[in-house]
């Protein structure tokens, strides 16, 4: 594979290019896709107001505007960063802060917009190509033109470019993974024993400099994301297979710089333990209501989102044809991998892709179906496939016949179009599968600004709470909002020409519906959640009524 060494010129050309698009898809129309429940919470920790301070305030029985709720979505005054920090350990410590605090400093500087906040994720994402080239240099251990290869694939990633435009830690967390990762194997190659003692007296601060790097990025993503606690156990498993079990000097290195880490992270862990019950519950206290996927379909999809995603319905057996399609070339992919590197190279691509998924599969085979907001853990799994498929695009386009390189250039060439047309249709549309339970919001907006003086009638359960924060960024000015603690039967005032309840639970609004003698007709029913409208009986039409 010396032939490998170097980058060809078409290979360099195609990067290049790659990476420009890249860039013009992560910066251009970053407040075109609805700002989600899950974003409006990021938004909540940054202003440094907790979600109790929020609902006393907006959910008071009160008839408000759409400013009201631009209090608690930036950076004010009344709050600093140390609230910001407060925010999350009394309500979400399962949310490490560091990505909170970047990101509160970083709308100080550049002002409170979807734009502003999204553009720090789509910056941070950029990060990832110098880094995922040196994790590619440091596991196949001389400079091929695999790294070059995995940072096309990553460059046009469907599942990237999506954590690329959200306002949320996971991008951060994918960079702080590649970059703890890239450190550990480059510490254990020059703790290696085929080094000279000259050699190794002389990679000897260099060797003590990339521990240090590797303690900082390991404390680093631990205050990103709580799931890098899995991610270093598949370090540390790996570490400890490759030596055989035996305490070599390189498992010393690496026990010392994980403790350092480990430690680094306590203050935060502390909390963690202290607040247990709640981090038992769900971000935030709330009951969150996540749709469950049955497993075959979801692991299907997670495949083929890594390279080719249309944000196709479950329904639509093109998805699954899709999916098999890249399941073969996946599969085929692992199989190549550990039949033609040392174990040392396919060890760490398994550990990093099997031990932090453990945690989703494991209960989730118990249960027949998983959580669809699990997605954003499985990072470390997306990114060990996208090594292991580069592995075997880069090796293949060089070896065998040329009727077998041209094979391969074909299918080289057909994964970077999938990923290009991905890129394209998630650029163009106004929601997308990640938005979850806010997938159908755009649509509920465009169905309440048409109404001439509309009010929106709500109350905090579930996912209400944050849908009415993800709505308030989707509706015009004459939009008011009458929202109310729990389920009390709010005082609606005269004057408006459409009333609607977003939604209600059947009980609620029966009660509301009979006291004012109204009757309601369902104007929108997603996966998630209901739009009702309240209506005088004699202009009730033949819909679905109570």
């Amino acid at each position: 594979m010396q032939h490998l060494k170097l980058f060809p010129s078409w290979l360099r050309f195609l990067i290049i290019l790659l990476l420009l698009m890249c860039i013009l898809f992560r910066f251009c129309k970053l407040d075109g896709k609805i700002y989600s429940h899950d974003e409006t919470y990021t938004s909540l920790r940054i202003s440094g107001y907790t979600v109790d301070e929020a609902k006393q305030q907006i959910f008071n029985g009160g008839v408000i505007n759409q400013e009201s709720f631009i209090k608690f979505q930036s950076p004010n005054l009344d709050k600093d960063v140390n609230d910001t920090i407060m925010s999350l350990v009394k309500e979400a410590p399962q949310y490490p802060p560091l990505y909170y605090v970047i990101a509160r400093f970083w709308l100080e500087i550049f002002g409170n917009s979807v734009t502003a906040i999204r553009s720090l994720s789509a910056l941070i994402s950029l990060l990832i190509f110098p880094c995922i080239y040196w994790l590619c240099r440091e596991l196949f251990n001389v400079p091929l033109s695999i790294g070059g290869v995995a940072i096309a694939l990553m460059a046009i990633s469907p599942i990237q470019l999506i954590y690329a435009q959200e306002a949320r830690e996971y991008i951060l967390w994918l960079v702080t993974i590649i970059l703890s990762s890239a450190a550990l194997l480059r510490a254990i190659r020059l703790e290696s024993k085929d080094k000279n003692e000259v050699e190794k007296r002389q990679q000897k601060p260099d060797n003590f400099t990339i521990w240090g790097i590797y303690t900082v990025t390991l404390a680093l993503s631990f205050y990103t994301c709580l799931w890098s606690i899995f991610v270093a156990a598949a370090h540390g498993i790996y570490v400890i297979l490759t030596a055989q079990f035996r305490l070599t000097k390189t498992v010393r290195g690496y026990l010392l710089a994980s403790v350092i880490g480990y430690l680094a992270f306590i203050p935060w862990m502390a909390i963690l333990v202290a607040d247990f019950f709640k981090f038992l519950i769900s971000a935030d206290g709330t009951t969150r209501q996540v749709s469950q996927i049955p497993l075959i379909p979801f692991w299907l999809m997670q495949i083929s989102r890594i390279f080719f995603d249309l944000d196709l319905s479950l329904k639509n057996p093109m998805r699954y044809l899709i999916a098999i399609i890249f399941l073969i070339l996946i599969g085929y992919a692992i199989y190549f991998i550990c039949q033609t590197t040392n174990y040392k190279v396919w060890l760490f691509i398994m550990a990093l892709m099997i031990v932090p998924a453990l945690p989703i599969i494991l209960p989730d085979l118990i249960r027949g179906g998983i959580r669809s907001d699990y997605e954003p853990y499985l990072m470390p799994f997306y990114l060990g496939i996208q090594i292991t498929v580069a592995y075997l695009l880069a090796t293949q386009i060089y070896n065998g016949s040329l009727s077998h390189r041209i094979t391969w250039h074909m299918i080289l060439l057909l994964v970077i179009i999938c990923g290009m047309v991905s890129c394209r249709v998630n650029y163009q549309a106004e929601t997308w599968w990640s938005k979850r339970v806010s997938y159908g919001n755009a649509e509920v907006a465009k169905i309440i600004n048409q109404a001439e003086s509309p009010l929106i009638i709500s109350n905090s359960v579930g996912i209400n709470y944050g849908n009415l924060f993800s709505l308030s960024y989707l509706v015009l000015p004459k939009v008011r909002f009458l929202l109310v603690q729990n389920q009390n039967i709010p005082n609606i005032p005269n004057g408006f020409s459409d009333i609607y309840l977003l939604n209600p639970t059947d009980e609620w609004r029966k009660k509301i519906a009979t006291k004012y003698q109204y009757q309601t007709e369902i104007i929108d029913n997603n996966d998630y959640y209901s739009l009702w409208k309240l209506v005088k009986p004699r202009t009730l039409r033949q819909r679905v009524t109570t």
